[in-house]
């Protein structure tokens, strides 16, 4: 593929492929410490596995899906055999609805949709399409601002050099919750030993200002100050209360706004923004 194709075929493959605390154990029984936050390590293959890899490139493997319909871990061994052909468009997966699958929107959430259905192994690595064993219900967070680093990553290594990269995605659940608490995914090239791709990241499956019912998959907004900062991000007028000493601009209910001298106190009718425009600050307490 001529080079000046590569970057934007890559981008065009994955957007397409986003259109569509404790401890807890994964179905393959190993367990990962729960966290809201992405945390990187190097990737943990047996020597074992990576010598299967090494005998069987290209490979996939989906595990069945559980009692209670979740999926499980799902590997393979990436590479010019598996990533989707020049011009290969992705089909619908709008039919696959995941354990504890919502349609859920959000107007500050990219896209107004909490939820995806979210890839364990990329489409744009794999070229799997509406496989219920290989789609999860992760949140736009998980699916866009996590995995998506990562699968670029893998997908520009493979075109770059032709090589392959042992890949497992691993969705970690607590107990019966339908909604995994979070993907964890390593990939390590082979023909390099490491040197090229070589990592373990935690992909937390949370949304900020978002409370998940990871039992259900319901959700609600995390609480008033969330609605608020919605509210903010959208531009929305509201009241507000202007301190003209200090320049900030105050929620009505905010502690600070009570404290205001009367000859300092001013009515304000707007948004956020506006009230930025004029020279007010948000109060750190109540708005920051």
């Amino acid at each position: 593929m001529p080079a000046r194709f590569l970057s934007a075929f890559i981008s065009l493959l994955l957007a397409l492929a986003l259109s569509a605390c404790g401890q807890a154990a994964s179905q393959s029984g190993s367990y990962v410490e729960l966290s809201d936050e992405p945390s990187v390590e190097q990737a943990s293959f047996t020597e074992e596995e990576i010598a299967y890899a090494e005998d069987n490139l290209g490979y996939e493997s989906y595990s069945d899906l559980d009692g209670l319909g979740r999926c499980g871990e799902a590997e393979a061994c990436l590479g010019p055999e598996t990533i989707p052909d020049y011009g290969e468009e992705r089909e619908s997966i709008s039919e696959v609805h995941p354990s504890g699958w919502h349609s859920i929107r959000y107007d500050f959430v990219e896209g107004e949709s909490l939820y995806n259905r979210s890839h364990l192994i990329g489409w744009a690595l794999s070229a799997e399409n509406a496989n219920e064993r290989n789609l999860v219900t992760g949140t736009r967070y998980m699916n866009a601002d996590v995995m998506r680093i990562y699968e670029e990553e893998v997908a520009g290594y493979i075109y770059d050099t032709d090589n392959h990269v042992l890949y497992r995605s691993t969705p970690v659940f607590e107990g019966d919750e339908l909604v995994c608490r979070g993907v964890q995914v390593e990939a390590y090239s082979l023909e390099d030993d490491g040197r090229g791709i070589d990592y373990s990241v935690w992909c937390p499956n949370v949304q900020p200002g978002v409370e998940i019912d990871y039992a259900t998959g319901d959700a609600r907004l995390a609480d008033e100050d969330a609605q608020a900062a919605e509210d903010a991000a959208s531009g929305e007028v509201g009241s507000y209360i202007l301190n003209t000493n200090s320049h900030k601009v105050h929620d009505p209910a905010c502690p600070g706004a009570e404290d205001i001298a009367p000859s300092n106190r001013k009515e304000f009718t707007g948004s956020l923004d506006q009230a930025e425009d004029v020279g007010y600050a948000p109060c750190g307490q109540c708005l920051g």
